[in-house]
């Protein structure tokens, strides 16, 4: 066939349809595939049939004009065109799900994705709790989570970012933000291994390891101690919180980080206080203005300040139970 046939042929399949045969499960379908990679991820997320997902995607070409996805290996991909409506499709979702929802906001009738912006320390101590508290309340709300680095406005301005979750507020006439805690840091090592450094002379002493963010952003607090003249060898730099345990395992490596890691990703070490007096570390939720006033937003931004203030309350807890499993400390929540 030559490319004029193909082009006539494409024509009058759009011609076939308008854009008024779109509807929200169209859109809703064109952000899973996208965002699943797959026919298969996407049926499992929205809960039909493959079947069903290819004749909704034949539907879709057919009105955009757009092959959409095309194979790559064993899997698809997106085309450019079907990422640039993605983009838009979740921008139309959530001025539905608005439309649908004025007056009373009733999470339980809240169908879509909310998507947050966090680094592993953040993610893993407040997103699983929060996507317990979620289920029970909303269950028809998929939490994306996506990483934040040092958070931008362009972030938080994309329409596929609804929250970061940060240290590090940018700056911003549009951007908004709440405290959520304040972590005091902690030293943690394997105590089969060592003590814990009873002086600061012990602290710079010992070996370390720290976190050392791309392209190499030394955490605030190593900034900190470092300008108060405070000497380490660090023996180890890795790109994130979730590598410690590894490195710290079996060794004599001290790590010097926020000290809530000791309720989910370093429950299995030993902590001290640092022989320093050191700063706290704030964290922020932050959010576009154009959400300020969301029902659905402002119902969420409520919860996770309400695990949060749960998760301060249970730290003391954290210390004397250590040892303790990672759902032992969802279940002392209490949401």
């Amino acid at each position: 066939m030559s490319n004029f046939d193909q082009s006539h042929t494409s024509c009058q399949a759009m011609r076939a349809f308008d854009y008024t045969d779109l509807d929200g499960h169209l859109l809703q379908l064109l952000v899973a595939v996208v965002e699943a990679g797959s026919i298969t991820g996407a049926a499992q997320r929205l809960g039909v049939t493959q079947s069903a997902v290819s004749h909704l995607l034949d539907k879709l070409r057919a009105i955009t004009g757009d092959a959409l996805f095309v194979k790559s290996g064993r899997g698809i991909v997106a085309t450019a065109r079907a990422e640039q409506l993605a983009t838009k499709a979740r921008a139309l979702l959530a001025g539905m799900s608005d439309f649908a929802m004025q007056g009373e906001f009733d999470p339980a009738r809240w169908i879509g994705t909310f998507a947050i912006a966090a680094n592993d320390f953040q993610r893993d101590l407040l997103l699983p709790p929060l996507m317990a508290w979620l289920r029970e309340r909303a269950p028809g709300l998929a939490l994306r989570v996506i990483p934040s680095n040092i958070p931008s406005l362009e972030l938080l301005r994309q329409e596929n970012c609804q929250m970061v979750i940060s240290p590090r507020p940018p700056d911003g006439g549009d951007v908004m933000q709440k405290r959520l805690f304040e972590d005091q840091p902690r030293v943690f090592f394997d105590p089969t291994q060592r003590q814990a450094p009873q002086t600061l002379n012990d602290y710079q002493a010992a070996e370390h390891i720290t976190v050392v963010y791309e392209p190499r952003r030394a955490l605030d607090l190593d900034q900190w101690l470092a300008a108060r003249g405070v000497q380490r060898q660090f023996k180890v730099m890795v790109p994130g919180f979730a590598a410690l345990p590894a490195f710290i395992k079996d060794s004599q490596l001290l790590a010097t980080v926020p000290g809530l890691l000791r309720q989910h990703l370093l429950k299995d070490f030993a902590h001290a206080p640092v022989p320093l007096a050191c700063p706290t570390m704030p964290m922020y939720m932050i959010w576009h203005r154009r959400y300020s006033n969301d029902s659905s937003h402002r119902w969420l931004r409520e919860g996770l300040s309400r695990i949060s203030l749960k998760i301060n309350e249970t730290a003391d807890m954290a210390i004397e139970t250590q040892a303790g499993s990672a759902g032992s400390f969802l279940e002392s929540l209490h949401l």
